[in-house]
């Protein structure tokens, strides 16, 4: 697709070690359009090298493919009764960051409850009321499928939205 000078393509990434879920919306002169979304999966079971290896690549291969301007992912949570989870998610943001920087293109953060509070108004909105955030904001037929794939257009229609009250 080409991109007007006010046109801009986010892509938004929900990290994750067996599904990390994209989406890459195409952002201005309007409502934000879904270009393409999906999952990027982390195969190898037993090896976390090899999933990390999986999960940069498939990231990698959307960045070339869809050619994003900036790549919008959500930070870090860890709940202090889980800290090895947080320390594995940590490898899978760490690739997935990698990826970004590799493109030259800007990996910028943003937290679940800022994400919430954003797209319905609530910090601490239950995951059915974002997947239907986002089915109402991007005028989709269905809620995304699966989760993975909602969170990841909740994080990038997020970006859209701070980056144009910036303008």
């Amino acid at each position: 697709m080409e991109e007007s000078p006010l046109t801009l393509s986010i892509l938004g990434i929900d990290p994750g070690l067996n599904i990390t879920g994209y989406g890459v919306l195409e952002w201005g002169g309007g409502a934000p359009k879904l270009s393409e979304a999906g999952v990027v999966r982390g195969k190898s079971r037993g090896s976390l090298s090899k999933r990390l290896v999986e999960i940069h690549d498939g990231v990698r291969e959307v960045i070339e493919s869809l050619k994003p301007a900036v790549m919008a992912l959500e930070e870090l949570y860890s709940h202090y009764e889980r800290p090895r989870t947080a320390i594995l998610m940590g490898h899978a943001r760490g690739v997935i960051c990698l990826a970004g920087a590799q493109a030259g293109i800007p990996v910028v953060s943003y937290s679940a409850t800022q994400i919430k509070k954003i797209l319905t108004g609530n910090g601490r909105a239950p995951k059915s009321q974002v997947q239907r955030a986002i089915q109402r904001e991007l005028l989709l037929p269905a809620i995304p499928d699966p989760p993975d794939v909602a969170d990841a257009l909740a994080v990038a229609l997020c970006h859209g939205y701070l980056k144009e009250k910036r303008l």
